[in-house]
């Protein structure tokens, strides 16, 4: 059987669905098999060829064995009629296996674009997804992906980074996100040459969608600035970033393979001091001037936070002041005891290691006082004096020396108004005051 118009009706069907010619004769072809062994009496083993040159189609059969193996020749088996029931059978198959092709030729446009950036048009939205228009098929925007206070506005155009491609029976499902750091990547490759063809590169990116993200860049070619590049003529490449990205802010940090000097730079725009690393725990110790402090920590963490992320270490932020305070109170030679409680009395006390009389709450509380208000008097040299001479007269009066010379009761509360003074000024747990 031939029919002339069946080229020409194959041909304009290719170009509308934009499938080849080749692959709508082999859905031709199922179509009109499937449509004979539907015939009573049809052949079980039975195929249907086509001539592509004249669409002159025909049925072919074999006989089978005991085993369903074929045997013998080919032979003809087309019905007389068979053009009538084609037509009749054909045109269901046929729309099928083109939506089958349809959705076969999207999946693998899209199969394996993970990590690509794709523009599409809002077309609705609601409380779980967004549905964005990419052309031929749409993608999902998900409400995790979502960037938090960014509403979409139907027939807006974004852009939007392909997560994740999936074959469903309806077609392929395009998972987008509009809050992973690889949008940051792509949107400054498309911005930016020098990315695009390998001279600079992004090697670490940090992002808080929608308030601010910290980019490292390096340069392969010592010529090019890779800072300035991104940045382009008077911020113009970075401000296409951000305008895209609904003014989210964007700090961009020159690459360094040296730890401390990278942390330093992650902190930008604050003035690091100093860093230390510590290998064996992961933590960066950066010390900041105290004007320095509030800027590098940034709001509610925030710059702390992604200099974190972005360089891999746990940064730890003290300023000068912090630091005098706590080298100060390591270098302090503090005596041994504990707080316990007094049996008879049920009050808390401080025992001294090396024993002794204990020292109540109230007394520690009133030599603090004492200490404190001789400091602001004398100054800090002249407490220390003072305890060094209560410390040995209290050794001197233990050993019987100026038993004689002192009174019983007043040499006793000298040695008690020492000891507090010198458990205050050296206990595990000192005053604030002190």
């Amino acid at each position: 059987m031939s029919n002339p118009d069946l080229m020409d009706a194959l041909q304009a069907l290719a170009a509308d669905k934009g499938i080849s010619v080749d692959t709508l004769f082999g859905a031709l072809a199922d179509a009109l098999e499937s449509a004979y062994k539907r015939l009573p009496g049809a052949h079980e083993y039975a195929w249907v060829t086509i001539d592509p040159e004249t669409v002159e189609f025909r049925v072919m059969a074999q006989e089978l064995d005991e085993d369903g193996e074929p045997i013998g020749e080919e032979f003809d088996v087309t019905p007389a009629d068979f053009g009538r029931i084609a037509a009749q059978t054909a045109k269901q198959v046929m729309s099928q296996r083109i939506r089958e092709v349809e959705r076969e030729m999207k999946y693998e446009e899209y199969a394996g674009r993970e990590g690509d950036i794709v523009t599409g048009i809002i077309q609705q939205t609601d409380s779980r997804y967004t549905l964005l228009d990419l052309g031929r098929v749409e993608a999902l925007l998900p409400q995790a992906e979502q960037v938090p206070y960014e509403k979409p506005e139907p027939g807006a155009r974004v852009k939007a980074y392909i997560v994740e491609v999936r074959k469903t029976a309806k077609g392929p499902q395009i998972v987008v996100s509009r809050t992973h750091p690889g949008l940051i990547k792509r949107l400054f490759e498309l911005e930016v040459p020098e990315i695009a063809d390998g001279v600079v590169e992004i090697k670490a990116c940090a992002r808080e969608p929608g308030a601010r993200t910290k980019i490292a860049v390096w340069s392969n070619d010592p010529n090019v600035d890779p800072v300035g590049a991104c940045v382009g003529a008077r911020g113009a490449r970075v401000r296409m970033v951000v305008n895209e990205l609904r003014g989210e802010k964007i700090d961009i940090v020159p690459f360094s393979e040296d730890a401390p000097d990278f942390v330093a730079k992650a902190l930008s725009p604050a003035k690091v001091k100093e860093v230390r690393i510590d290998e064996e725990t992961g933590t960066a110790e950066v010390i900041v001037p105290d004007y320095q402090l509030s800027l590098a920590i940034g709001k509610e963490g925030q710059n702390a936070r992604l200099a974190a992320r972005l360089t891999g270490w746990r940064v730890d932020i003290k300023s000068e002041s912090q630091l005098a305070e706590e080298q100060a109170y390591a270098n302090q030679e503090w005596a041994e005891g504990e707080w316990v409680v007094d049996p008879e009395t049920g009050e808390q006390v401080w025992q001294p290691a090396e024993g002794g009389e204990a020292i109540s709450a109230e007394q520690w509380s009133q030599a603090a006082e004492s200490l404190a208000e001789r400091e602001v008097e004398d100054g800090p040299d002249a407490v220390v004096e003072a305890l060094e001479a209560d410390a040995q007269q209290r050794a001197a009066a233990a050993e019987g020396v100026d038993g004689e010379d002192s009174g019983g009761e007043p040499e006793e509360a000298a040695e008690t108004a020492a000891t507090v003074e010198d458990a205050v000024s050296t206990s595990s747990e000192p005053s604030s005051e002190t």
